[in-house]
């Protein structure tokens, strides 16, 4: 049996650049537009041109898409004026686009008081708008503002706005959850009344997730017969976000009731590489990955409780939904103060460390940790820490160095230009194979100093540590009091781009730190097989 097309619209350009904290360059804009033609989006929306220097800079090279339809978004006609004589109208279709998604009020209301006009203009702007678009040779689509609530006040009006689109020649007409509030149930209800009147192979959705229901909405806009699917990805958007692309696209790939009636351009390879486009996405915004977000979050796959464990090594379908590596995620189980032994062997299987199951060291292994994490410790977020901790129980780390002292002094002067600076130094002292080391190194705090002095010089390991550098530092206070306990999280990342996490806990927050930085410096030298 053939399934019915679903079509993807993906607005992260245009809705999504209204994010607070997010701003797009050209280069970002140009990039992810292909990315997102590369994934097999169909509609990529690249904002509004003549709005504002980027989006018009953006329209003037469009970007060569395979896939793609690379749509311009703006408002209809002003009330009050013609569609040949509306700048903004013009702009529109001067725009190097393949579509234009056009934006009108479906409320009465919100006629009424923000367009102060009357709906007789409001239809007649949603006709003529879309027909000089149609006559230009665009595939035309409207969005349908405020449709729900619109609906619920007048449905009358609201149905009168789409099929007046509709039957203008638009080719999508969508309706906008726009604040965010209908229910899942409302949305099913309303759009299977549309479907009496307009097709659902020329109805869209376009939801907010002010409830955390966009997903939900659009999943039931698509129940009720809606066949164009508008979101973003990692649900970028103002306020609260819109649909997020990145749990829609897998739901309609990897749940029967969707993937058995419904296909779309993203294929099963393309799919795999999901997660790789959201963490892309947020790399280009400097913006931490939600680790907890569905399908393609860090912890989408992790399971931290043994007995969890136990069962997901005999069965993954226990606590997996969907295979991980559809989407390009993978299975992870926590060590952590709930670790058994099947946690323990999980991870120590994922990290290639080699082990006899019979080995009473690996219940020391065990017993070690629950120690070390009720001391403050957490292994959970520091893969690099616990995979040394288990070679160390198991005897299988080298000795690298010894660090015989280390110092460090905080200094408030002032430079050349009479400015007052604060500036660290540290001294570290190693010994390497009976070879006595002293590195110096200025930094802007003490931490950054130590970094830089440890790895100055460590005789002839320093070949295999030359790319390694520090890219995050985190610092959490376990306790309260002038003797607080504190743990120091340390990424790194080596010349390949490889990345890794260290941890350290001490009352003394320069010890913690030392502690991460050791165990990050001796793991590069494991990963890259520094003989001892």
């Amino acid at each position: 049996m053939s399934r019915e097309r679903l079509y993807l619209f993906d607005t992260t350009l245009r809705d999504g650049a209204q994010t607070n904290g997010v701003d797009f360059t050209l280069a970002d804009k140009q990039a992810i537009a292909h990315m997102l033609d590369e994934l097999g989006i169909d509609y990529v929306e690249g904002g509004y041109p003549g709005a504002n220097p980027l989006d018009t800079e953006f329209f003037a090279d469009k970007p060569k898409l395979n896939h793609a339809r690379f749509t311009a978004f703006g408002m209809t006609r002003r009330a009050g004026r013609s569609a040949a004589n509306d700048p903004g109208l013009a702009g529109l279709l001067q725009a190097k686009a393949d579509a234009i998604c056009f934006v009108a009020k479906s409320s009465a209301y919100q006629v009424r008081i923000a367009l102060e006009t009357t709906n007789e203009e409001n239809l007649a702007s949603i006709r003529d708008s879309v027909s000089a678009a149609k006559a230009a040779g665009r595939e035309v689509m409207l969005d349908c503002e405020h449709f729900f609530d619109g609906y619920k006040e007048d449905p009358a009006f609201a149905l009168a706005c789409a099929k007046a689109a509709y039957e203008a020649g638009a080719r999508w007409v969508v309706l906008c959850d726009t604040n965010g509030g209908t229910m899942p149930h409302e949305v099913e209800t309303i759009v299977a009344e549309m479907v009496k009147h307009i097709p659902g192979s020329h109805i869209g959705i376009h939801a907010h997730n002010d409830t955390e229901q966009a997903v939900a909405n659009s999943l039931a806009a698509v129940r009720a017969g809606a066949r164009q699917i508008q979101g973003t990805l990692n649900g970028l958007g103002e306020r609260c976000g819109n649909a997020n692309l990145c749990s829609l696209v897998p739901t309609l790939k990897l749940k029967r009731e969707f993937s058995e009636r419904f296909e779309i351009g993203v294929s099963d390879e393309k799919l795999a590489s999901l997660m790789r486009l959201s963490r892309t996405l947020d790399d280009m915004l400097n913006r931490a990955p939600n680790r907890h977000a569905p399908y393609v979050g860090e912890s989408a796959f992790v399971t931290k409780a043994g007995i969890h464990a136990s069962a997901m090594m005999k069965d993954p379908q226990s606590y997996e939904h969907v295979a991980p590596e559809a989407v390009g995620n993978h299975r992870k189980v926590l060590v952590s103060d709930q670790a058994g032994r099947s946690n323990v062997i999980a991870e120590l299987d994922r990290a290639g460390i080699t082990y006899d199951r019979n080995d009473p060291k690996l219940s020391r292994l065990v017993e070690e940790l629950k120690e070390r994490e009720a001391a403050g410790f957490a292994y959970e977020s520091a893969d690099a820490s616990f995979e040394l901790l288990a070679r160390r129980t198991l005897g299988t780390v080298p000795d690298y160095f010894r660090v015989e002292q280390f110092d460090v002094n905080v200094e408030q002067r002032y430079n050349a230009n009479g400015q007052q600076v604060t500036v660290a130094l540290a001294v570290v002292k190693v010994d390497v194979a009976g070879e006595r080391l002293i590195s110096a190194a200025e930094g802007n705090g003490p931490v950054n100093a130590l970094d830089v002095a440890l790895r100055k010089d460590l005789g002839k390991y320093q070949k295999y540590i030359e790319g390694l550098k520090l890219i995050d530092y985190r610092v959490r206070i376990l306790n309260g009091g002038t003797g607080a306990v504190t743990r120091v999280l340390i990424e790194s990342e080596d010349e390949k781009g490889e990345s890794w996490t260290t941890v350290g806990v001490s009352p003394n927050i320069i010890d913690a730190s030392f502690q991460a930085l050791m165990d990050s410096v001796i793991y590069k030298l494991v990963k890259s097989g520094a003989p001892a």
